[in-house]
């Protein structure tokens, strides 16, 4: 599919006011997106874990005005608040996603929503605030043209949800989502993401997602910006070069059970992605002293107790512990006992797979 295929043509009914409210979860990148062009596309590939309990909850309230208006209408609520300060960005959001959902200026919206976990704070807020939201605005089109199918309903949505938030586009379904083109896997895009078309093992089916909360607090550096500092970055060749191969080998892991390689990939990956914003210009230590700990604490326990306990980072402090539901009891009385300590207040948030957003 084009650009092209996602401008609608002339809509087959009126729809005068309405509202619906969608519940899209977070995502967990296991090959990390990093650096992108013009228009949200990716520079490389990824694939992620759909979470479960981290989540956005967004009331779409609509009611179409007597004319239509030369700017959006809208009024935007954060947990039970009205907030100014987030309206341009969501206005940024619907100038790019215009051209595709003709119908904006004629409505004005009430968006009500709400995070299970705290905002800003490397739990990727925005891919599921935006996935909701976008959610919201396709579920209005539907009303306009019922006969949009099930399958373009989704692609769409991730290619709306893509262009206010990359990795966005990942939160619309799940488990195990992949976006980005690549020559491994059938029908991948850059315009939207895929459910990840291939076998895979059971052991990867009930995964846990611990989410170790090191620092709370807004995020030194904006996913914008670390994602501008890979143009002209002296190792971005070799980085994208990398996330190709890491997907190759991903393919026969996610077959094969092989948890050994899959803890190899996703904490290389990690890793690597803290390494482009150490060796950028400007360049960003995103990691605090509490993050390190941890990771040695995991490390050492592993290499004890032969499990297969592994992290992730995002561009962030915090820490995603992941391990298989088989391990569970075993892991998650180590992260109470050893790690939770490096917590800020102790806090951490218990998830694991989710299979995409639901309609409420």
């Amino acid at each position: 599919m084009t650009e092209k295929d996602f401008i609608p043509s002339e809509y087959k009914y009126q729809i005068e006011e309405g509202e619906v409210t969608w519940k899209s979860p977070s995502n967990i990148a296991l090959i990390k997106y990093w650096g992108k062009e013009a228009n949200q596309i990716p520079a490389n590939p990824s694939i992620s874990f759909t979470l479960n309990a981290c989540a956005t909850t967004t009331t779409v309230t609509y009611k179409k005005q007597k004319e239509e208006g030369k700017e959006f209408s809208f009024d935007l609520f954060f947990e039970g608040n009205l907030k100014e300060d987030f309206k341009p960005k969501i206005n940024t959001f619907l100038k790019r996603v215009e051209a595709y959902l003709p119908f904006l200026k004629k409505y004005h919206f009430i968006i009500k929503t709400s995070n299970s976990f705290p905002h800003s704070s490397g739990i990727a807020s925005s891919a599921s605030g935006l996935s909701a939201l976008a959610l919201g605005l396709m579920s209005l089109e539907k009303e306009l043209n019922p006969e949009i199918t099930e399958d373009y309903f989704t692609k769409k949505a991730s290619f709306l949800a893509r262009l206010g938030s990359g990795s966005a586009a990942r939160s619309i379904e799940g488990d195990l989502v992949q976006w980005g083109a690549y020559n491994g896997i059938e029908n991948s895009s850059n315009l939207y993401a895929i459910k990840y078309p291939y076998n895979v093992h059971s052991v990867f089916k009930k995964y846990h997602d611990t989410i170790l909360l090191v620092d709370k607090g807004q995020k030194e550096v904006s996913s914008t910006v670390g994602h501008n500092l890979m143009h002209g970055h002296p190792f971005s060749k070799q980085r994208f070069a990398q996330a190709h191969d890491n997907l190759t080998k991903l393919k026969e892991v996610f077959e094969t059970g092989n948890l050994k390689t899959f803890i190899e990939i996703v904490e290389s990956e990690a890793l690597t992605l803290h390494a482009m914003m150490m060796t950028s210009l400007p360049y960003f230590v995103l990691m605090k002293p509490n993050t390190l700990e941890i990771i040695n604490k995991i490390w050492e326990f592993r290499k004890k107790t032969n499990t297969h306990v592994c992290f992730t980072l995002d561009a962030g402090a915090n820490v995603h512990v992941l391990y298989p539901e088989s391990e569970k009891e075993e892991i998650f009385q180590f992260i109470k006992d050893e790690l939770v300590a490096f917590c800020q207040n102790g806090q951490y948030i218990c998830d694991q797979i989710g299979f995409g957003a639901k309609k409420m």
